[in-house]
């Protein structure tokens, strides 16, 4: 087991198919190649952009024992959790810790809006079921349950509740949570269009998206930042940003993946009921992602 320390960049990363909706491990080993080849800090399977609502607790199991046993230990591997069951979330973090994972990211309970009781219990009755380290994922803009600081004073009485990917949108919240909190709660921006803002105001980690398809210029970003070079990180955003807005989209799965195909680094194939981009706007996607590689910047050392 290798301990997930919350610092650095934390890939979400796609689940690989092939064009008939199967696991394409062969592909999906392959990406996770890439994404170590640039210096990523750990790996997270099974997310929203891994298509979570459509891959099963037996699919993430396979993908997390492809991971171990191909890269022992190189780095931590998370398994998401998104159930709308507390009897299912606890079923998964318990076999994921049994199949070897490093730690959980868990979603607040899917498909009911629970009160924020309800939610507090939910986090803390997965967090005494195990003990891996828990990340939570905190989304109330797509998912419409926020966990708030309050809620974070008592889930923080359990010790394995570690660290927040914050996606509130709210650049505020990176500061609210480290004055509340200190290195108690590890902050991990989880939004690719404000990562490098909240970078600099304190979080710890970044977990990304536009990562999969541009794992050095994610890296660089990070470790730019890490080391006060803010100019430099900021010219290789400003170069970014037009592909990390494919991040902020309902159909953010396959506008990576597009851009993962592209850039040779996967495959384009996605699990009903979504469907590959078609028609104008996959000519509009495209065009971003051209235009983006034709202008690549060389990337200073870090």
């Amino acid at each position: 087991m290798k301990q997930p320390d919350w610092n650095g960049v934390y890939p979400a990363v796609t689940t690989k198919f092939t064009q008939d909706g199967q696991l394409d491990l062969e592909k999906f080993i392959k990406g996770i190649g890439h994404q170590m080849d640039a210096g990523v800090d750990c790996i997270i399977i099974g997310g929203s952009l891994g298509e979570s609502s459509t891959i099963t607790h037996d699919e993430r199991i396979v993908m997390l024992a492809a991971v171990l046993d191909t890269f022992k230990n190189k780095v931590p591997v998370l398994i998401n959790i998104a159930e709308g069951s507390t009897l299912r979330a606890i079923h998964l973090a318990q076999r994921a810790e049994d199949a070897g994972a490093d730690g959980l990211m868990v979603l607040p309970p899917m498909m009911y809006k629970p009160t924020d009781a309800e939610v507090v219990e939910f986090f803390k009755s997965i967090a005494s079921s195990t003990s891996l380290p828990i990340l939570v994922y905190n989304n109330p803009v797509d998912y419409k349950i926020e966990v708030t600081p309050k809620m974070f004073d008592a889930l923080l009485k359990h010790d394995n509740i570690q660290a927040v990917k914050e996606s509130t949108r709210d650049l505020a919240n990176v500061t609210r949570l480290i004055n509340s909190f200190g290195d108690r709660l590890k902050v991990l921006t989880g939004v690719d269009t404000i990562a490098i803002e909240a970078l600099i105001m304190g979080a710890h980690g970044w977990v990304a998206g536009l990562v999969n398809a541009f794992p050095a210029e994610t890296v660089a970003i990070y470790k730019l930042v890490k080391a006060g070079r803010i100019e430099e990180a900021r010219a290789i955003h400003r170069w970014f940003l037009p592909l990390l807005e494919l991040d902020i989209h309902p159909q953010l799965v396959q506008n990576i993946k597009l851009a993962e195909m592209m850039t040779g680094l996967g495959t384009e194939y996605v699990r009903p009921p979504r469907m590959m981009l078609k028609g104008q706007e996959r000519e509009r996607v495209k065009q971003i992602i051209n235009e983006a590689i034709q202008s690549r910047p060389a990337l200073p050392n870090v």
